[in-house]
């Protein structure tokens, strides 16, 4: 029998990029300290077929608790708990 092998799957399109501003629904710390489960904006560091994952400036946690050291989280490229950063107009300063 002939041994196949992909680099990625036939006929999937990675919805994410490195580099790309992603929204992930998590817990984290707010501008007050307290943590707080909503939107948190970050970068995407690594894609693979099956997980991408975003690094944060703000300290994240785990659903049980415990705070993540690198601040990435893994999510699957099709979650509903990320997409695509929201575009936001930047004031000019005067």
């Amino acid at each position: 029998m002939t041994e196949l092998s992909f680099t990625k799957a036939p006929g999937v399109e990675n919805s994410y990029k490195v580099g790309d501003k992603v929204e992930v629904f998590c817990d984290h710390e707010n501008d007050k300290g307290d943590r707080v489960r909503d939107w948190l904006a970050g970068v995407v560091v690594q894609v693979d077929p099956k997980i991408v994952a975003v690094q944060f400036k703000e300290n994240v946690y785990l659903t049980d608790g415990w705070m993540v050291p690198d601040h990435v989280l893994w999510c699957p490229p099709h979650s509903q708990q990320i997409r695509p950063a929201l575009k936001r107009k930047r004031r000019t300063r005067k």
